[in-house]
């Protein structure tokens, strides 16, 4: 008879060991799949096996008993940046932080002018459970949100937002106004607008010179007016903007920041702008000598009405010197002649005191004259005028006496001997030839020489 075979059974400790194993395993495998870890910055959905849901916005392990759950960020940025692809959407992972990335996007100003814009806009999401459970229930996910909400969003934005001012108007200075504009909008709502086309006046008609015969008088020539378009918001009864409200902040969703971070225009609007730059600036430059010329001319006229000034100060002072000196030679003048007139008048004045001195003198003279004739005559008549007679005794004798003076006397006189005297001719007998004529004078004068004592 064969003999069985003997089967031979774990032992109570293999199989202790073994269920241990699958019980890890299972455990394991349970608290694998009920608790995740909260990042931050992150706002999860949960959803559990029983079908409740939760909002979970705090940090660290939370646990959801075989449930799931998606994580939202707080904050999506949406950018058009140059090196970007179109389909690099994600919204967990993000190296650069941005939850969209597209290339730069094309836009059209109002000046028909397309560029390409590069521009980012950063959304927050409603962190309140009942905001943020409507807004998962609607798109359930963050990639339905960026594509069928928020990207849609920001191109038609910012496309709309070229639409208001033209390429000109915004590398002219509207640059800032573009990125308030956008940013705008990019909260409140789109623009309701209306585009139309306006005639203006261009104010710079041109003038002709071809018509000789009308010299400076020429005719206008050229359009003075142009056509721009022009596009005007729609206003409500209030008169405040109409808008287009963004969609998304039916979800409590809110935008952080819009910025606009450049814009590229086309080749030929560069070229364009270039030539018109280039013209600003011969236009700047040929004003800026227009300037300067106007300058030099104004100095010019400055300098000659400076100098015909000094011309006409030096003439001036001239002219005073001048003045001053005939009026100074005048008052000379007028002085001397006063002087003279004053001399002239105290000459007069001396010379009638003169003559009235010499006529008081005269008559002195007259009056001591007579005194003096009556005196001789009363005299004469006392001494039977004896002072006449001595004089002219004395004249007589005076002439006898040069007479004898001047005799001519010999120089040898010879006579006799005879005791009759000195020889005919000598001093003696002129000595006595003078008495004997004055004798017979004295006789002819018939005078008395004595005194009459009275």
């Amino acid at each position: 008879m064969d003999e069985k075979p003997t089967v031979k059974f774990p032992s109570f400790n293999k199989v202790k060991v073994a269920v241990g194993a699958v019980l890890a395993l299972i455990i394991g495998y349970v608290l694998s799949q009920s608790f995740f870890y909260a990042e931050p910055g992150y706002i999860y959905h949960v959803r559990t096996v029983t079908g409740n849901e939760a909002v979970v916005t705090e940090i660290g392990y939370k646990f959801y008993p075989f449930g799931r759950y998606n994580s939202w960020k707080r904050a999506m940025t949406v950018q058009a940046v140059s090196g970007s692809s179109q389909d690099a959407i994600t919204s967990e992972k993000d190296a650069n932080n941005a939850s969209a990335s597209l290339p730069p996007l094309s836009i059209m100003f109002l000046d028909q002018v397309d560029a390409h814009a590069q521009a980012t806009v950063r959304f927050s999401i409603p962190s309140d459970e009942e905001s943020f459970l409507k807004l998962a229930h609607e798109y359930r996910s963050p990639e339905n949100l960026l594509r069928t909400a928020l990207l849609p969003v920001f191109k038609e934005t910012l496309q709309a937002n070229a639409s208001l001012m033209t390429a000109e108007e915004y590398y002219a200075g509207g640059r800032t106004e573009f990125n308030s504009e956008f940013e705008n909008q990019m909260r409140s709502g789109i623009y309701l607008v209306k585009r139309e086309e306006v005639n203006v006046k261009s104010g710079r008609s041109a003038i002709g010179s071809a018509n000789i015969a009308l010299g400076t008088d020429q005719e206008e020539y050229g359009e003075d007016d142009k056509t721009i378009f022009v596009v005007q918001k729609v206003l409500d009864a209030t008169g405040q903007p109409r808008r287009k409200q963004q969609r998304f902040t039916d979800y409590g969703i809110t935008v952080v920041s819009a910025l606009v971070t450049d814009i590229k225009p086309n080749q030929k609007f560069i070229e364009r702008m270039q030539l018109k730059q280039k013209a600003s600036a011969d236009r700047a430059i040929a004003r800026e000598q227009r300037v300067q010329e106007e300058e030099q001319r104004l100095l010019a006229i400055a300098r000659g009405e400076r100098e015909v000034a000094e011309r006409q100060a030096k003439a001036k002072v001239d002219q005073i010197q001048k003045t001053t000196e005939a009026q100074t030679e005048k008052q000379l003048a007028i002085t001397r002649a006063e002087k003279l007139k004053a001399e002239a008048e105290i000459q007069r004045e001396t010379a009638e005191i003169n003559l009235e001195k010499a006529r008081i003198e005269a008559e002195t003279q007259r009056t001591l004259a007579d005194a003096e004739a009556y005196q001789k005559q009363v005299i004469l008549e006392a001494d039977n005028a004896l002072a006449q007679k001595l004089e002219a005794e004395i004249k007589i004798q005076q002439l006898w006496a040069e007479a004898y003076a001047k005799r001519k006397v010999p120089t040898n006189v010879f006579g006799s001997g005879s005791g009759s005297g000195a020889p005919v001719g000598n001093d003696y007998e002129t000595k006595a030839f003078m008495q004997m004529l004055t004798l017979d004078a004295a006789k002819r004068l018939s005078y008395d020489r004595d005194m009459v004592k009275e």
